[in-house]
C-alpha cells in the first residue's frame, strides 16, 4: 500500500515537472519567435512588402533572372535590395524594451512604423535536415520597424502577434537600420535610363534640334558591321571612325540618371520645357520598339557667376532628361551623357 502511494506521489511529481517544462519551453519558444527578426537564408527570399501609415507601399519581387521588380512595373535598384537583404540577414536583438518605456514605444509604433512582410521559398517536408520536398512560397516574417533609440544605434521593432517590442541593431554597423526600410517608390527604382546590350540595338539616332547638321544615325548590321547616316542630309557617310561608332553603341549598356525629379515645381517645369530639347536620342531595338530620351538644359543657380564674373545661365554639370514615354523626369550629368551626345563631326575621319 505504501509502495503504491509512493509511486503515485512520484508520478504526480513527474507530471508536474513535465507540465512545467512544457510551459517553460513554450514560453521560451514564444520569446524566441518574438525576437527572431533575422532571416538566415536571404537567397530564398522571394518577396518583400513594405508599407507605412501614410499608405505608401513598396513590393519587391525576385525575378527568374536574379533581378528584382518594384511594384510590378519598374526594375528595382540592385544595390538597395542587396543592402536590405544584408540587413535582414544580420539583424540582432540588443534587448527587450524596458517596462518603463514599453507603453510609450508601443504607442509610437502604432502611430508611425513600417510594416514588413517577408516571403520565402520553403519546403513543406524536410528530411534529415537536408532533403527539401514540396517547395512553396510562404510568408515567414511580419514585423514593424519603428523609430531609432536615443543612442542612434538601435531601432525599435515589434513582431506581429507579440506584445514585447525589442531594440534591434546590426552588429559591426555604427548606425540604425530604420532608414533601410524605405516606403518611397522612387528610392527603390533602378537608375538606368538606357541598359541595352549591343546585340539588341538595331539603330541609334541622335538629334540636335538647335543645330541639325550635327545630327546622325548609326545602324547596326550584323555583329560588327555599322553604317552611319547624316540625319540632316539623310545621306550615308561612307568614311567614318568605326571604333568610335562602336564605342558609341556599346555605351548604351549603362547610362544612368542621378535622381528622379518627377515632383518638380510646375513653374520651373514650364520654364525648363517650354524650349526645344538640347538632344533627342532614339534607340531602336531589333524587335522594332523604341526608347526615346529628350534632354533639356538646367537653369543655373540664382546669382551664380563664373570665374570671370559673368552670370551662369545654365548648370555646367547637369541636365534634365525626360524618358519612359514622357512619364519620368530625371537629373542627369554631362559626364555620363557626353559619351552618347557627341556631334556628327566627332565620328568622321579626319
Amino acid at each position: 500500500m505504501k509502495k503504491n502511494l509512493i509511486y503515485g506521489i512520484l508520478i504526480v511529481i513527474l507530471a508536474i515537472v513535465a507540465i512545467l517544462l512544457i510551459v517553460s519551453s513554450s514560453r521560451t519558444t514564444t520569446r524566441q519567435k518574438a525576437a527572431s527578426f533575422a532571416i538566415s537564408d536571404t537567397a530564398s527570399v522571394t518577396r518583400i512588402f513594405l508599407s507605412d501609415k501614410e499608405n505608401r507601399n513598396v513590393l519587391l519581387e525576385r525575378q527568374p533572372n536574379g533581378g528584382w521588380k518594384l511594384n510590378g512595373k519598374y526594375k528595382a535598384q540592385k544595390e538597395s535590395v542587396d543592402l536590405l537583404l544584408k540587413t535582414m540577414l544580420n539583424l540582432a536583438v540588443l534587448e527587450p524594451v524596458s517596462e518603463a518605456a514599453h507603453n510609450t514605444v508601443v504607442r509610437l509604433l502604432s502611430a508611425n512604423s513600417v510594416k514588413v512582410e517577408i516571403y520565402q521559398w520553403v519546403p513543406r517536408i524536410m528530411l534529415f535536415k537536408k532533403i527539401r520536398l514540396l517547395m512553396h512560397e510562404k510568408k515567414v516574417r511580419t514585423y514593424y520597424v519603428g523609430h531609432v533609440t536615443q543612442s542612434n544605434i538601435g531601432t525599435y521593432m515589434l513582431m506581429e502577434g507579440s506584445k514585447t517590442p525589442f531594440i534591434v541593431y546590426m552588429p559591426g554597423f555604427r548606425g540604425f537600420v530604420q532608414s533601410r526600410y524605405r516606403t518611397i517608390e522612387n528610392d527603390w527604382r533602378d537608375h538606368s535610363i538606357f541598359a541595352v546590350p549591343l546585340k539588341d540595338i538595331a539603330s541609334v539616332t541622335v538629334e540636335f534640334p538647335a543645330k541639325p547638321i550635327n545630327s546622325f544615325r548609326v545602324v547596326r548590321e550584323g555583329d560588327l558591321s555599322l553604317r552611319l547616316y547624316g540625319e540632316h542630309s539623310r545621306e550615308e557617310i561612307r568614311s567614318f571612325d568605326t571604333i568610335r561608332a562602336l564605342d558609341f553603341l556599346t555605351s548604351f549598356m549603362n547610362i544612368r540618371f542621378e535622381a528622379l525629379v518627377n515632383d518638380m515645381n510646375p513653374q520651373r517645369k514650364d520654364t525648363v520645357f517650354s524650349v526645344p530639347p538640347l538632344h533627342i536620342l532614339t534607340v531602336t531595338l531589333n524587335d522594332g520598339s523604341q526608347q526615346v530620351v529628350k534632354t533639356y538644359r538646367k537653369p543655373g543657380m540664382p546669382g551664380e557667376i563664373d570665374l570671370e564674373g559673368n552670370p551662369v545661365i545654365f548648370d555646367r554639370d547637369r541636365l534634365y532628361a525626360v524618358f519612359n514615354e514622357g512619364n519620368d523626369t530625371a537629373l542627369i550629368q554631362f559626364f555620363v551623357f557626353d559619351r552618347i551626345t557627341r556631334p556628327l563631326p566627332y565620328y568622321l575621319n579626319k
